[in-house]
């Protein structure tokens, strides 16, 4: 996308992707896609920082300790403009205004250690639905949309 932005003078203001623990290890936004944006001085708006909350309703993330404030501080030691997380609930809300007032830029140690106890749930991208299913695609669940974008044009 943004080699094909670039090739017709287009350019990005900011670009919004997931960020979080998990993208690390499979098809990693952070790893391909912020490093670019950075060099080209393109906001960066971090997203699911806790996987929609998927991440947290199987057991094989809760027996690697993972937290949700861990996966929230991780988002946001990463070069991002804003991380944006939900907040269905007054418990999700106060959780995540607990994660930024505690927060403090995690260390590349830090980092490689949290890293270490996703790796083995996350190499196949199955906690990241919105990267390998369909489930979180708007347009595969609203075909007509694109009918209704092109119906305009004409």
């Amino acid at each position: 996308m943004l080699g094909t932005a670039e090739k017709h003078g287009f350019t990005f203001d900011t670009v919004q992707m997931p960020v979080n623990v998990m993208d690390a290890h499979y098809d990693s936004f952070t790893r391909k896609v912020i490093p670019r944006l950075v060099k080209h001085d393109i906001g960066v708006l971090g997203m699911k920082p806790l996987g929609s909350g998927l991440f947290f309703k199987s057991p094989p993330l809760a027996a690697r300790k993972v937290t949700p404030t861990e996966c929230l501080q991780f988002a946001m030691s990463q070069p991002t403009s804003v991380v944006i997380t939900g907040c269905d609930t007054m418990g999700i809300l106060m959780q995540g205004i607990d994660a930024a007032y505690r927060w403090k830029p995690m260390g590349d140690a830090e980092q490689k250690t949290l890293l270490a106890r996703t790796a083995p749930a996350a190499g196949r991208g199955e906690w990241e639905q919105y990267k390998t299913t369909e489930m979180f695609d708007g347009t595969a669940q609203n075909p007509w949309w694109l009918e209704t974008a092109s119906l305009k044009k004409a």
